[in-house]
Formats: C-alpha cells, structure tokens, sequence
C-alpha cells in the first residue's frame, strides 16, 4: 500500500489563509487544534477505496488503491468514464442511489454490490462534495441491512424502559457495546463551554474507568463538534495503518476534495497521537442530538485494530437516532413536569394578588409558590424602593448594592449567574448566602426585581490530566501534540453556586410575565395611564415573542413528523418515532403497574387523547373494562394507535360529524373480542396497497398473539374485529379497575447477594441480568458457557442462579450439579420445548424463554 506523502498531511499545505511561515512562527496553544483541516486530509484509510466523478461520470480523482477493487491503475482511471470499469448492474445501482441524493449532507448506500468482474461483493456508499459526487467502497461483510430493525428495536425497548436520563445512558451505552463488540462504549456528554463529561459507560473489566472523567473542550475541537452534527458516524480503523492519498489532491480550481461526509476519511496525525496515548487502536463515535444541535457522543474505544462492518455502523447510526429521540422525549417530559408546576406557581401568585392586592403583603407565601419551581436558599423583593428579605440572603445594604448592579443589565430578560462575584466583586464578601443570583425583572419604571439566592457550592471537577498543562510542540511540526497523561487531576472550584438549569431559566421566564401581569394590575391607573399602557405593551409584545416562539417550535416538530407521504427517510423516521412513542405510552402504563396486566380501557383512551387531537369525544369505549398482560398491551396499542392514525387521515374522525365505537366483549372461553366500527365519516375505499400500517393492523394480533384479525371496508366505514386469546386476558371485577377478580398477587422473590446468570446469548443475557437485578441482586455475573461459570463459582461463592439449559455445544448440566454440591438455589431457563431429559434429578422449576418477569420471579420464589 502506498504511503501517503507526509506533507498532504502539513497544515501548511492546506489552503486555510495562512502561509508556511507563518504558521511556524505563530503562537501555539490549546486553540491550534481548531484550526486544523481536518475535513480536506487528502487521504482515506486503507479498509476502502474513494473514487470522486463528475456529473457525468468522469472521475476526477481516486484513491491510490482503486486497482485493489476495479483492477485499474489510478491514474488511468482518472479522467475516464467511471462506468466503463463497472459491472452494468453495479452502475445502475449506484446511479440510483445518486438519484436519491436529496437534500444536503445526505449519504446514500448500497450494501453487496459488485462491482467489477471478480465477483466481491462491496458496500457502497454515495455524497455530493461540491462539483463531485464521491463514491466510496469497502469490502461487504457482516450481517445484512434488512436486519437493521430487527436487531435495533429491542435495544432501544431497554432504553425507553429506564426511569432516568442518567439510567438511560448507562442502558444505551451497554446496549451499543453489545451491538458493536468494541472494548468500551461511553456517554459522552458535552457542557455550555465545549468541555466534556464521561457521564456513563460499559467496558472490559480489565479496563481502567473513565466514567466521572472531564475533558476540556480542546480536546474535541470546534470543527470536529460541527462534523459530528453533519456526519453522525465515524469510524477510525487502525490508528498506526498509514492513510491512502488521494490523486489528484486539488481540482482544476486548485481547491483540495472537501471530505467532509466521507466515511473513509483519514485521520489527523494530531487525533491518531491522542489516540495512541490512551492506549487505543480503533474508534467509533455515533453522535447524540439534540433538537438538531450536539448533546453528546457515544464514544467506542477498541485496543486492537478493528474493521466494523458498514451494515453493523449503519445499525448504530440507527440506534443512535432512536436514543436521540428517546432521550429528547425523556427531557421533554421532565421539562413538562417543570411546567406544570410553573403553571401552579402562576395560579398560587394569581389567587394571592387577587385576595391582597399586594406582593409584598404576601412575600412568605409567594417565595414558597416560587421554590416548587426554582430551588433557591434566600430571595429578595425590592419594589417601589422598599426591600423584602426572606430565607438566606446578604443583609439590605449588599441586596440594594447589588439592585444598582443589576440596573445596568438588561430590564427585558431574567439575570442569571452561578459566580456573581466574578461580575460584581462586593459579592464576594457574602458568598456563603449569595455565591450565585437570578433576578427577575418585574417592572421597567422603577426598576423592580425578585433576586433569587444560592450560596457557595464547593465543588470537585476530575478532569483527564491538567486542562492547564503547558503546550508541547512535538512530532507534528507547529501543530499541537495532545495531552500525554490521562490520569485523573482533580481540581477544586469554589466561589459558585449549582447552576441554574435551561429549564430553570424557561420556568423564571414564565414566572416574570405573569409578575410583571400582577405589577400592572397593581399599577395607579389614573396617576401612570400612559406609562401604564406603554408596559402593557410591551408586556403583550413580550408574551406574543414567547407564544410565537413555542408555535413556530410546535409547528416545526409536526412538519418534522407528519410530511406526507411514505417514500422517504424523514417520513420513515418520522412514522416510526410515532409508534415509538405509542410504545413508550404502552410500557409507562404497564411499569406504572410493576410489568402486571394493564386496563385495556387505559390503554385506549390514552391513545385517543395522544393522537386524537382533541377529537376523542367523539370516540366511545363500551363493554366491561378487562386486564390484558403485557405482551398482548404492547401489542394492542400499536393497533389501536394504527387505527386511530388511519381513522383521523382518512376515516371518521377526519371529518367533523365522524364517530368510533369501539366494543369489549368478554368471550366464554376466557378471551376477548374487540370491535371497531367507524361511521358518519367519507365514503371509504379498501387500499390499493398494503402498508406497514396495515399490516401491524391486519397480522399483529394473529402473529405475535395467536389470534384472530378480520379487516373490513365498507362504504360507511371501516370495521375490524380482534379475537385476543384467554391466555392473554384477566377479568375485572365490577367496581374494581386494574385487578382481575379474584386475583391473587404473585409470590415475590427477593435474591439477595450475588447471582449468575448463564446465558449463550449476549442481548438475552443483559435482559436476565437486568431482571436479576430488579430482583434484589446486589452482583450480578454473566458467563456464557461452563467455563467461565465454575471459574466465577471458584472466585467467590453465589446466593442464587438463573441456568440457560443450552449452551450451544454443552449444557448447564455441569453447573447446576456444582449448584447443587453447595447449596445455592438455582432456577432453569430453555427457549426448547423440551428439557426433561436435560434436567433429570433437578427438583428446580423450569422458565420459558423470553424471560417474562412474574415467572422467573415465581419460580425464584419456589426455591428460595
């Protein structure tokens, strides 16, 4: 393989304004690192070939080791048909891909294409880099992408189960680690000022953590944050494989091929040094975003070289997208949360002026209905030249100082800081009360506030090796040489407050409008008329910026999400988010009640009011109310909201007299039947295709339940009919909602200790061990064969075990006699039909696989 010329990879080379000289001369600091070209290195890692061609086909430049692949000599390629070197059905695939190519930054790929006459199968990938349409390949290897889905969607289901952001990426880490195999997945969290935060991760045991650790924001410099937003994966190979060059490196214009969105692209001598420092040979990132900026990155550290396939990268990119959603939405309702109790904090601060008549009058009981929403120690109310003090807070001499600070900020917006005394130095005598301020602006003419207080929060920041270590120019000529000590250095930073949080802001926002709508109401109208109504005003302008604001944000998630149509990948995300989040409204319901049957009841109206759009009057539930178990819960509810969506797009409840009934009927032999009936809507016509819509209507319940579906299109409406076999339904009692009659609790287990779990298979293995851990086990160890489960029984003794019965080539057998020998519970697990032979002389209950929680918490409560 040829080498790529060191001097393609010298700063000075690139066009970036700057001569040869003078960047030599120039001073070097943390900031060189910005200002690297890292998106024109001339060169592509050598696991792939780059070729870039002209509208019409002409190749205009290529990667020296294009003969690896098409078996013709770079420079004679260049400047030829790329087509007359191609395969015709290789051609024609990628010039429908071209085709598709839609909007900018887009990357189409063709996976197994071949393309010349030794019959190797390649993945391809396409983009448009200024005048050029870049085609890269590899060889295609791994799973195929018609997997994609299958694989994704049951590691995104254990990340939407967490309860927290942080459980969250804790869960999404050890899912893309199990998706990936690399050594160690992290969360990689980014502040306000580009640093970052190792905020969770999963990796080897052998390996040194990471999770706590900052970095500064140097370390990931500004151009690489902002290609991470365009090009959500990247993948370094080998860090000491020498990158290929490609030729011709500059165009006719003299302008070198912006590599931007190439998945080839080489690496900077300056990240490969970085790399090598931490001990790493292969890397993958897959970003996190959010609302379209970077939140973070799943960071992938391998410490052996590793080629993943272009199947298995675009599975994480998958996954990524999908965590971004969840995680948005999880955020969403936080911050939804904060609403609500902003909102009471308006209704509260309402109710008072209307008894009193005065703020002031009823300042205790204010701050109170304020600290539901903000956190805060202290706070003051300087109004009308008086001052309130309340809580913790600097005396009045310092609070009036600290008024004629703040009128010389803005009057129009909330004042928040965590280091007041960094901004006004008299602070820092009372920064044990006063460390970090907001105030809020309730007035214009006197300038009158509410100044919230937080006191000193000492705090301790572990950062990966002194963010303030000295500049070393090394092997790199006048770029800079990265950080060569990742040991941890802990640094204590005091004279600050905790910070006041984005939503907190949002919140003290809402809460000013609604002061500055009491100070108003308080306002002398006959004295102060015209001053009056110009704060009215602009109040009202203030208040129109702000729901414009929220319209224009809802307006564009729902273009976001609703474009028309199916034939594209925004309408496919699009779609999927929405079952998503049915899903998600489905498993919230079932958690609520600790994974037992839920109300189907519950269940549909839930769906009505999500997607009804305010139409679910018009949407009858009739029939006794009966418990459905989860599986079948999960099931219904993507029906239901399929029925719902199709009902409101192009039946009843697209018009506005349209009306559904939908109908329980308890069966005899202990099933269900559930009738749909749409009437009053347009005339209604069978689809002249089936979509993915119609088939989780038309198969779900029959496939995934056993059941029964029958679809019907009349003119009147649509009429469907579910039979939900017994096995899947519990009664409820009249009188009685979210219990069957006569139901008795299932026994409960509690596994204390250490557990094994013996599971040959890695995504089932996490989902026994996140069941052992809800459980009560305090350890738990997963092995996947016979080895390394006696190896562990050896280290240190277990109090309980979950045994796969098959373990590819062996069985458990051997292990649940060393069980036995010692003395510690054991429960079997098998995806077979049969075991009897396998379990012989074993008084152990048997689970079926998948693992449903009742039964191996039933089954734990027969042998503990």
């Amino acid at each position: 393989m040829t080498k790529l010329d060191a001097a393609k990879f010298d700063g000075a080379k690139f066009d970036t304004g700057a001569s040869a000289d003078a960047l030599a001369t120039a001073e070097v600091d943390l900031t060189s690192c910005d200002r690297e070209p890292i998106h024109v290195l001339g060169g592509v890692q050598p696991f792939g070939v780059l070729v870039a061609i002209s509208a019409d086909w002409i190749v205009s430049s290529a990667s020296v080791n294009v003969v690896d692949v098409l078996g013709v000599d770079h420079a004679d390629l260049v400047g030829t048909s790329l087509a007359d070197h191609l395969r015709p059905e290789a051609t024609a695939a990628i010039r429908a891909r071209i085709a598709q190519l839609g909007f900018p930054d887009a990357v189409e790929r063709a996976f197994g294409l071949v393309l010349a006459g030794d019959g190797r199968a390649f993945d391809v990938a396409v983009h448009v880099s200024g005048q050029n349409v870049v085609i890269e390949a590899e060889p295609s290897h791994g799973p195929r992408p018609h997997a994609d889905g299958a694989q994704v969607r049951p590691l995104i289901g254990r990340v939407v189960r967490t309860r927290t952001t942080q459980e969250m990426c804790a869960v999404g880490a050890r899912q893309l680690r199990a998706l990936t195999g690399f050594d160690r997945v992290m969360v990689y969290r980014f502040g306000e000022d580009g640093s970052g935060e190792v905020i969770a991760e999963s990796r080897l045991a052998a390996l040194e953590p990471f999770e706590g650790l900052r970095y500064p924001a140097t370390d990931i410099p500004k151009q690489a944050r902002a290609l991470y937003v365009r090009n959500l994966t990247r993948i370094i190979s080998d860090v000491n494989a020498d990158p290929v060059p490609i030729e011709p490196y500059h165009g006719p214009d003299g302008r070198p091929l912006d590599l931007s969105m190439s998945t080839l692209r080489a690496v900077s001598p300056i990240h490969h040094e970085y790399l090598r420092n931490m001990g790493v040979r292969a890397s993958m990132s897959v970003s996190i975003l959010r609302r379209g900026k970077l939140w973070g990155l799943f960071a992938c550290h391998h410490h052996a070289p590793r080629v993943l396939p272009y199947s298995l990268r675009t599975m994480a990119e998958l996954f990524g997208q999908f965590f971004s959603f969840a995680l948005e939405q999880r955020e969403a309702d936080e911050e939804r949360g904060l609403f609500e109790r902003t909102r009471s904090s308006h209704q509260a601060i309402s109710r008072m002026v209307a008894e009193t008549g005065s703020i002031a009058e009823n300042f205790e009981a204010f701050t109170e209905a304020l600290g539901d929403v903000v956190p805060f120690g202290g706070a003051a109310l300087s109004m009308e030249g008086r001052v309130r003090l309340g809580g913790r807070t600097p005396g009045e001499a310092e609070v009036r100082e600290l008024i004629r600070f703040l009128n010389t900020a803005a009057s129009d917006r909330v004042y928040a800081t965590d280091e007041l005394a960094a901004h006004h130095p008299p602070a820092k005598g009372y920064q044990d009360v006063g460390a970090g301020v907001m105030a809020l602006p309730i007035s214009r003419s006197p300038r009158d506030y509410l100044v919230l207080f937080r006191g000193e929060v000492s705090r301790t920041v572990t950062w990966a090796g002194r963010p303030d270590k000295p500049v070393e120019v090394g092997p790199n000529g006048t770029r800079l040489t990265p950080r060569k000590s990742f040991e941890a250095w802990k640094q204590t930073v005091s004279g600050r407050s905790a910070p006041w949080t984005p939503a907190e802001l949002s919140a003290a926002n809402d809460l000013r409008v609604t002061m500055l709508e009491v100070v108003l109401r308080l306002t002398d109208e006959a004295a102060r008329e015209r001053a009056s109504a110009q704060e009215r005003q602009e109040l009202l302008i203030a208040e129109l910026n702000h729901r414009v604001r929220n319209i224009l944000n809802l307006i564009r998630g729902l273009v976001g999400q609703s474009r028309a149509g199916e034939q594209t990948i925004d309408d496919f995300v699009g779609k999927v988010g929405r079952r998503i989040q049915a899903l998600a409204r489905a498993h919230d319901q079932i958690t609520d009640e600790q994974w037992q049957p839920g109300s189907l009841r519950e269940l549909i109206e839930t769906e009505a009011q999500a997607y009804a759009d305010g139409k679910d009057a018009r949407l009858d539930v009739e029939g006794p109310d009966v418990l459905v178990q989860p599986t079948a819960f999960t099931v219904l509810s993507l029906v239901v909201h399929e029925l719902l969506t199709n009902a409101m797009k192009y039946g009843a409840l697209g018009s506005e007299e349209g009306r559904v009934t939908i109908r329980m009927v308890p069966e005899a032999d202990g099933g269900l039947t559930l009738h749909w009936r749409e009437e009053g809507g347009p005339p209604v016509q069978a689809p002249t295709r089936r979509g993915f819509g119609s088939t989780i209507i038309e198969r779900s319940v029959p496939y995934e339940l056993k059941g029964k579906a029958d679809l019907s299109y009349e003119v009147g409406g649509v009429r469907a009919r579910f039979y939900v076999p017994a096995a899947f339904v519990e009664r409820v009692a009249a009188g009685r909602a979210g219990a069957p009659a006569g139901a008795s609790a299932p026994a409960l287990a509690e596994v204390r200790g250490r557990a094994l779990v013996v599971e040959d298979n890695m995504i089932i293995g996490l989902d026994a061990e996140m069941l052992m851990e809800e459980l009560g086990a305090d350890e738990v160890v997963l092995a996947s064969c016979v080895a390394d489960a006696l190896a562990a029984m050896r280290d240190r003794p277990f109090d309980a075990a979950l045994l796969d019965v098959n373990l590819g080539p062996e069985t458990s057998e051997p292990i649940a006699k060393a069980l036995a020998e010692a003395g510690v519970p054991f429960v079997f697990a098998t995806g077979y039909g049969e075991v009897d032979g396998l379990t012989t002389g074993f008084d152990v209950p048997v689970v079926r696989k998948p693992y449903a929680a009742d039964a191996v918490r039933s089954a734990f409560a027969a042998v503990l």
